[in-house]
């Protein structure tokens, strides 16, 4: 087979690849399916679209990457939950070829957050609101164990996310995850005096009191204030 021929081969089953895929994901839109929902395997996927088995394994294996459906050996794919990792990827791979800048991201992160701070007021269980003033604790105390603070602020505000019962917010807020494992760092190092740490704890803890308080504007001053505060800095280095 020439170059050219085998190039057009390729081309050829990459496009039915995608077709499956596609059918794929209107079978489920269609039938209503919902997360942990079983789909039809590969052979009945295979029949009704005239393909071989191999392009709907390359099908489902694409999909899988994507967090749409799950596959494991001797069960039936299913219907896979949002999953804030995707994104992740995404903004990581965005980041790394230049497409976003790091400031860019958290400019957006910042609009979102104050937006789920508020919502997270107003919607938060007792819990919920007993855990936030337990994180932002957990944070003063840790203080001089960078990696386990660190720690402690992804899950605060992946808490409040989660209270603003809005899951996309959830899932976007999680995944700004890996990049506050660098960011959260680097914005406490630009911060040496102890008083300056210290009020990067206390937005914590204005934040906590705010939700708990069920005060959605003064929970977005207060997550206004915090962003000011920790992530000013790092955003005017960059």
């Amino acid at each position: 087979m020439s170059l050219q021929a085998a190039s057009a081969a390729e081309r050829g089953a990459g496009s039915l690849v995608r077709q499956a895929m596609q059918a794929v994901t209107a079978h489920i839109r269609v039938h209503a399916l919902r997360v942990g929902d079983t789909l039809p395997g590969e052979g009945h996927f295979a029949a009704e679209l005239g393909v071989s088995r191999a392009v709907m394994r390359e099908a489902f294996g694409a999909l899988a990457a994507l967090n749409l459906i799950e596959v494991a050996n001797g069960r039936r794919p299913r219907v896979a939950a949002l999953d804030g990792s995707v994104m992740a990827t995404s903004l990581d791979h965005a980041v790394s070829t230049a497409q976003v800048s790091v400031p860019q991201i958290w400019d957006v992160r910042r609009t979102l957050e104050l937006r789920t701070a508020f919502l997270a007021a107003e919607h938060r269980t007792q819990a919920e609101a007993a855990r936030l003033v337990e994180i932002a604790e957990a944070m003063a105390r840790d203080a001089d164990h960078l990696q386990v603070m660190t720690a402690h602020d992804i899950a605060f505000h992946q808490t409040v996310a989660r209270a603003s019962r809005n899951e996309l917010f959830n899932q976007i807020v999680s995944s700004f995850g890996p990049m506050m494992e660098i960011a959260v760092p680097t914005a406490w190092r630009t911060r040496v005096a102890i008083d300056q740490r210290q009020i990067m704890l206390d937005r914590h803890h204005d934040v906590a009191r705010a939700i708990a308080a069920a005060d959605p504007p003064a929970a977005q001053a207060a997550m206004e204030a915090h962003f000011d505060t920790s992530i000013g800095d790092l955003l005017a280095a960059s």
